[in-house]
């Protein structure tokens, strides 16, 4: 379905971002990876994408965190690809703290990857996606993009933002062949996930799979986590002709967590 298309996605050398980049990989899209790891490991994971696409793949350092580099992300994705048509908003990073105990760096670390990120993408690659006429961007927020939870200031401000931040591009976008929509997971087994099962078991004391068990009973009803695979099937039918007319949709992917 993607052939001859091509994706960036941010955030993407490992858990949700990588499953995503595979699905998008698995439709014929040639992909960007963006994100943190060893050469080799990169080295591996470009060719599995190029072994599955027919089409090229390549990895790009770009620091989230800073606009410049992004914008160089997304202008050599074109120039390395011949265009970005699939933009995936994916990188993050979490901090936990009450808001007391928040940190003023923190705070602005977590807004800088988690939202202004996809401000800083999106506005370089909106341009070139209306002047051919197609493109999807896709924003993965999260069920903390909908609720909140404690001790995750930054986070749930981040996450509600680019909710928001989705609904504007949607609007701004609406009569163009772009759309623009956010994915939003519950829990997902990723490494962002882990630490969090870590400290949960160090805390009480418990088992991994305990914690597990014990993070899932917290907000999931379903008892069971989402997974990259998933999400990454969800980023897909947001690129197909059937989503079409889906344009500032938030899609939960959390076993019933956000229907409580």
């Amino acid at each position: 379905m993607l052939k001859g298309k091509a994706a960036v996605v941010t955030g993407s050398t490992s858990g949700i971002g990588l499953g995503i980049a595979r699905a998008l990989a698995a439709q014929g899209a040639a992909v960007m990876l963006n994100g943190f790891g060893e050469g080799k490991e990169i080295a591996g994971l470009i060719e599995g994408l190029e072994r599955v696409s027919g089409a090229k793949a390549a990895h790009h350092p770009a620091d989230m965190t800073k606009p410049a580099e992004i914008a160089r992300l997304v202008a050599d994705a074109e120039k390395e690809f011949g265009s970005v048509d699939v933009l995936v908003n994916n990188a993050g990073i979490q901090h936990v703290a009450p808001i007391e105990d928040f940190s003023p760096e923190k705070w602005d670390a977590v807004l800088a990857v988690n939202l202004s990120s996809s401000f800083h993408s999106i506005r370089a690659a909106l341009p070139g996606m209306k002047k051919r006429g197609w493109g999807r961007v896709v924003n993965v927020a999260s069920a903390h993009g909908l609720v909140a939870s404690a001790q995750k200031a930054a986070y749930v401000a981040a996450k509600h933002g680019l909710v928001g931040l989705t609904k504007v591009v949607a609007l701004e976008t609406a009569a163009t062949g772009v759309t623009c929509n956010a994915i939003c997971p519950g829990w997902v087994l990723t490494p962002l996930v882990q630490k969090q099962i870590d400290a949960l078991a160090a805390r009480h004391r418990m088992t991994l799979e305990d914690a597990k068990a014990k993070l899932l009973a917290e907000k999931q009803p379903s008892l069971d986590f989402a997974t990259p695979e998933q999400i990454g099937g969800i980023a897909v039918f947001l690129c197909s002709p059937a989503a079409d007319q889906i344009r500032g949709a938030s899609l939960s992917v959390d076993g019933g967590w956000t229907a409580q």
